[in-house]
């Protein structure tokens, strides 16, 4: 009893239960849990689609999957391009390239008549004289804007294909804009890769022979009282040949030597782009001449 008397505490209360741990520490710990696990499933799910890359603390940029690299040449992968229209979806065909192209050309030279086999295939889209509104060639920045909204494939013409369009471009007259603004031209051609498709005559003469008697038509209308620049059938084109226009012959030289040097001075301002030179005298005799590889840059 001594022994007992001398405890001041029972006995019970050396055997009783361990103290509860705080609610508020389990909690914390189960949200630390929650979030580890948040964070590794987003990491996984990040890898599937693309690039994660992390600009500041806690900030998450999802840099979109790109598309795999075609079986080609090297040299030709600038001239590839994944276009994402604004106002519609590509959808399976997102990841088909699409090359640029532009032809230069002069009036009467054949260009529509080329446009046409071009427009011809499914999947390429040439989509006229697009340049021959002036407020798009006003100056250097509407210029840029309209070729942004073609290559971006949002522009809309009849020439305008599906979503898998492969090849799709326009074609642009040398006096539309492209020999007043050559320097920023030229660089866009070579940073975006665009193609550059030179369509001239051999024959000048021909071609002013037609300059003038398109001029003619657009008064006369000798089609129905209608004004055609591009004849559809031989009857058509019989009908225009009947006019035959007085040729000024004192200014004649003068006349086809300036079309000569302006045509030199555009391949001068093109040579170091990727570009091609076609005539349209080799074209309709051989249609398969247009298969000429490009020349490089120099």
């Amino acid at each position: 009893m001594a022994d007992d008397d001398l405890c001041c505490f029972p006995k019970d209360s050396f055997l009783g239960k361990a103290p509860k741990k705080s609610p508020l520490l389990l909690r914390m710990v189960v949200v630390v849990l929650l979030m580890a696990c948040s964070l590794y499933i987003s990491s996984v799910c990040l890898k599937q689609v693309g690039i994660v890359s992390v600009n500041s603390p806690g900030i998450i940029k999802i840099v979109e999957k790109h598309c795999p690299v075609p079986n080609i040449e090297p040299w030709e992968i600038p001239y590839v391009h994944y276009p994402k229209p604004k106002m519609y979806s590509r959808a399976e065909c997102e990841c088909s390239p699409v090359r640029y192209f532009a032809i230069l050309s002069m009036q009467r030279s054949g260009s529509g008549w080329f446009e046409t086999l071009l427009n011809n295939h499914t999947n390429i889209s040439s989509n006229g004289e697009i340049f021959s509104v002036k407020i798009r060639r006003r100056n250097v920045s509407t210029i840029v804007e309209t070729l942004d909204r073609v290559f971006n494939l949002d522009w809309l013409s009849s020439a305008s294909k599906n979503e898998c369009t492969a090849a799709v471009g326009f074609k642009w007259m040398l006096n539309q804009g492209v020999m007043q603004h050559p320097d920023e031209v030229v660089e866009y051609f070579r940073t975006r890769g665009v193609s550059a498709i030179f369509l001239f005559r051999r024959n000048r003469l021909r071609r002013m022979i037609s300059v003038l008697a398109n001029e003619y038509d657009r008064e006369a209308k000798l089609l129905n009282g209608t004004h055609k620049s591009h004849v559809h059938s031989p009857h058509e084109a019989e009908i225009l040949a009947r006019y035959k226009p007085l040729i000024n012959t004192t200014l004649l030289i003068h006349n086809l030597k300036q079309v000569e040097n302006i045509t030199a001075q555009a391949l001068e301002y093109f040579k170091s782009t990727r570009h091609m030179i076609l005539y349209y005298e080799d074209i309709v005799k051989n249609h398969t001449v247009s298969r000429e590889p490009f020349h490089q840059q120099m």
